[in-house]
């Protein structure tokens, strides 16, 4: 799983407050959604978020990972969506 993608995932998880939201936001299964946020947190080392049954909430390093993740992604997805390298690209 890229990191961008698993960025994006956990953004949206805590933007929306769940898991399930943000599977439904991202048209993804909610099981894929789930392996993402493992996979980040096994390859960050720390855990992002608490969860339970009932409630979500960031753990600290969950708090700082999503402020700098956040600055990222809102750097990078305007970037890609806007194709600003292919219009560079056909300047040439």
């Amino acid at each position: 799983m890229d990191t961008l993608t698993s960025m994006k995932v956990f953004r949206q998880i805590v933007d929306s407050g769940s898991f399930v939201a943000a599977a439904e936001h991202l048209n993804l299964s909610t099981a894929n959604v789930s392996k993402h946020i493992m996979t980040l947190e096994k390859r960050l080392g720390v855990r992002l978020l608490n969860r339970s049954s009932r409630a979500l909430s960031l753990t600290e390093p969950g708090r700082v990972y999503f402020e700098r993740s956040k600055t990222i992604v809102d750097k990078l997805v305007p970037m890609e969506a806007g194709g600003e390298f292919r219009k560079l690209a056909q300047r040439r």
